[in-house]
């Protein structure tokens, strides 16, 4: 039975919040500043009115959430620093003596409570709305770039990641007890996950016991990280397998295995839209999603800001029909119009590259037709041909015997002609100037709030990841403004 959460009990402690929590910390600023009531009215159907137990709140489930990606801790953590830091108590509405949750609590909310809920642009339009009505939000611009994720699984095998958080453990304890290495379990010295796993255990059990260590703050957040990593080990078996991500490309020569995360942000740096992906998507595709949800949003759209991944004809189409410029620098192997089966081979401008159906890239490209006559030229791109051979696709695209195969892509159409013009103004080389402000935000994302790689496994997951962290990201950049 759920019941909504109200403002903080009355208590003859509460008082001691106006003491200890200055105004001017962050998490007070965030209670004062949004109101998480939505939160409820979101998820009030996930939950019974009427009957059965009381239910936690699920304002407060959320903050507990929130409270993690802020402060980049674990389940048990964020729990376990609540119980004693009255800023985390003050920020979840709770009476100064009153007692936590189990941190079970917060896997079953993910599982049963956020399933299904596009927290994603639930979060982002939020924030986007405050932005807005504060009057922080006043250009007309949104830039667009995608940035990489790592999947949970990648570079490293369930072996390295248990062997990197037990060395960590290792480490934190002998700081604080160097002579506890004599009671230390013998390491695994072989490469079977079944022995590591059972290493690891006994080390957790042995810290676990020695009390004087175990109650210190910095071991116990690297006990509860080993923890945890044991048990979604156990739980999938092997960190390698995530079957949502995808290979992508970050240049021709290196690649990445995990999830794209599309944006869209304002000249202020507020992010407006958000889309995620697995890391084999191409970026152009993506930009009229961006800019539906960032219009939905409540954003009047002149302008798109971005790099040459943008300028698809389909990109220039829809922008001309909205009245909307494209301050982006022409990519003919993107912006032609006329090339084959454009919806199957995707150029990757990351590497340079057409990407065949099969997810295979062209190994090289060359430039063909005479100089300075455009459209006679070409840009040819070679596929490997003995993939080609093997291709379980290969029907219709190659011709059995062949020696190479290539795809051709025309340069250049009237619409990309009036895009090159376009380039040359000084409106084009002013708005340009604003297109390092995304790299910026997704530097912030990955070094300050972790989004470098993904912290559980699957798209569902990655996409409540992306959507606690572009909602903190938010959230601070709002508060920098007022």
């Amino acid at each position: 039975m759920l019941i909504q959460q109200q403002q903080i009990q009355f208590s003859p402690y509460s008082s001691l919040y106006d003491l200890i929590v200055p105004q001017d910390n962050l998490l007070r600023k965030i209670n004062e500043l949004i109101d998480f009531s939505f939160i409820y009215e979101e998820l009030l159907d996930k939950y019974c009115t009427n009957n059965g137990r009381k239910a936690e709140s699920p304002v407060r489930m959320f903050k507990y959430l929130l409270l993690k990606t802020i402060y980049n801790v674990s389940d048990v953590d964020v729990v376990d620093r609540s119980r004693f830091d009255m800023s985390f108590k003050y920020f979840l509405e709770m009476s100064p003596e009153e007692g936590v949750i189990d941190p079970s609590s917060l896997t079953k909310f993910r599982k049963l409570r956020l399933k299904d809920t596009d927290l994603l642009n639930l979060l982002i339009g939020k924030t986007v709305s405050i932005a807005i009505e504060k009057g922080i939000i006043r250009s007309q611009s949104i830039i667009v770039d995608a940035t990489h994720t790592l999947s949970r699984s990648n570079p490293f095998s369930a072996i390295d990641v248990l062997r990197e958080r037990s060395k960590l453990l290792r480490k934190t304890v002998y700081l604080f007890d160097d002579r506890f290495k004599e009671n230390m379990p013998k390491k695994n010295d072989t490469y079977e996950l079944k022995k590591e796993l059972d290493y690891c255990k006994e080390l957790e059990k042995r810290i676990e016991k020695e009390q004087s260590l175990s109650s210190i703050s910095a071991v116990k957040e690297k006990l509860n990280l080993l923890k945890e990593t044991i048990e979604d080990t156990q739980e999938n078996f092997t960190l390698s397998k995530d079957t949502d991500a995808k290979t992508g490309h970050k240049s021709a020569d290196s690649s990445f295995f995990g999830y794209k995360t599309h944006l869209a942000m304002t000249e202020e740096r507020i992010i407006t839209a958000a889309i995620i992906t697995s890391g084999d998507k191409a970026d152009g595709p993506e930009l009229p999603k961006l800019l539906e949800i960032s219009q939905e949003n409540g954003m009047d759209v002149d302008t798109i800001i971005g790099d040459g991944a943008y300028t698809g004809t389909k990109n220039l189409q829809l922008a001309t029909r909205q009245n909307i410029r494209v301050v982006a620098r022409l990519n003919v192997s993107v912006a032609q119009g006329t090339r084959k089966e454009e919806d199957k081979f995707e150029y990757n401008k990351d590497a340079d590259r057409i990407v065949c159906p099969a997810g295979h890239m062209a190994i090289r490209k060359a430039k063909q037709g005479k100089k300075n006559v455009g459209k006679n030229q070409s840009h040819t791109y070679y596929f490997d041909v003995e993939k080609c051979k093997s291709c379980s696709l290969k029907e219709g695209c190659y011709k059995e015997g062949a020696k190479t195969k290539t795809y051709a892509v025309t340069i250049k159409s009237d619409l990309h002609q009036e895009q090159i013009a376009f380039q040359e103004t000084e409106y084009y080389k002013e708005k340009a100037k604003h297109r390092y402000k995304i790299e910026a935000k997704n530097s912030e994302l990955k070094n300050v709030h972790g989004y470098d790689r993904a912290i559980s496994y699957g798209i569902a997951n990655m996409q409540m990841q992306g959507a606690m962290t572009i909602f903190t990201v938010n959230l601070k950049r709002i508060l920098k403004f007022i």
